[in-house]
């Protein structure tokens, strides 16, 4: 008798029928396993699929000859345009402030750890929204910007209001919101990091510097990089947000233009499919990204 839970096959017969004179174990007959159930939703779903998009392609109402003229419109492109500058600046400057953040709070000084976790707590409790009216609003609270000796005489001051404009205060409403959730993904990833990779590194004489640079980051990368790319996209389509400030991106312009016209829905799937196209790139480039720095990782 096989010494395995599976019957022997039949080279005859074939491994659904029992072998001839077999007893016990050897004469059970092997049947496969049904689904039913997983057949039935498969159908149900593949109806309700196609459901959609014949009603996606026939329903007049979509009005597709309205969206092919203007998903690719200068106004619409500029758009795109903006709406990638707004989410280039807020990820490198978020993530840079955030990186900084996240090793405050790892640091060994109960003030910097107390000042990076209450920044932390502040943005991210506060709406987006009200921090970019907030930047926006900042001639009013502060006429001027001086710098100086603290508490004491200054030496140059700028003009807030020529200083922070639409666009600068939209970056930095959107950098530091993004920095308080980069600094928290970052210290997630060092924190993933065993403990004795630095030790040994610690052990060999390598520099503090070096052993972060090259033995604690790549390895944190792994966990850090799915959480940053949700982050990236979040950011990336939370920048319609800023369509509360007249600012010309993506959103704001599809409103624009819909408010002239009336053509509400193919504007809608305007916006819709660039977001969808955008971020189909970023999660593209996200796999290549995580691909790399996997390397090694699986034996």
């Amino acid at each position: 008798m096989s010494l395995t839970s599976d019957p022997p096959l039949d080279r005859a017969t074939g491994p659904h029928h029992a072998v001839p004179g077999a007893t016990g174990h050897d004469a059970l007959t092997v049947v496969p396993v049904r689904h039913p159930w997983r057949w039935a939703a498969v159908a149900v779903t593949a109806v309700l699929l196609a459901q959609f998009l014949h009603g996606l392609i026939t329903n007049p109402g979509w009005e597709w000859d309205v969206f092919a003229q203007f998903f690719t419109a200068g106004t619409i492109l500029k758009a795109v345009w903006v709406t990638l500058q707004l989410t280039l600046y807020g990820t490198v400057l978020g993530f840079a402030l955030g990186i900084v953040l996240a090793f405050m709070r790892l640091s060994g000084s109960p003030f910097l750890r107390a000042v990076a976790h209450a920044y932390i707590w502040a943005f991210r409790s506060i709406p987006l929204i009200v921090q970019l009216l907030f930047w926006f609003n900042l001639a009013y609270l502060y006429k001027e910007l001086r710098f100086g000796i603290p508490f004491g005489p200054g030496f140059f001051s700028f003009d807030t209001m020529n200083l922070v404009g639409a666009m600068s205060a939209a970056v930095l409403g959107l950098a530091l919101h993004q920095a308080a959730y980069a600094a928290e993904i970052v210290r997630g990833g060092v924190l993933a990091v065993d403990d004795g990779q630095s030790e040994a590194a610690a052990a060999l004489g390598i520099p503090r510097h070096r052993q972060l640079r090259r033995i604690v980051l790549p390895q944190a990368m792994r966990s850090i990089l799915p959480n940053a790319a949700n982050e990236i996209i979040s950011l990336f389509k939370g920048t319609s947000i800023v369509s509360v400030m007249a600012i010309g991106e993506l959103f704001y312009q599809v409103q624009v233009v819909y408010g002239r016209n009336g053509r509400v829905v193919p504007l809608l799937m305007v916006a819709t499919v660039w977001y969808i196209l955008l971020t189909t790139v970023l999660s593209v480039l996200q796999h290549y990204v995580e691909r790399h720095y996997a390397k090694g990782a699986a034996r």
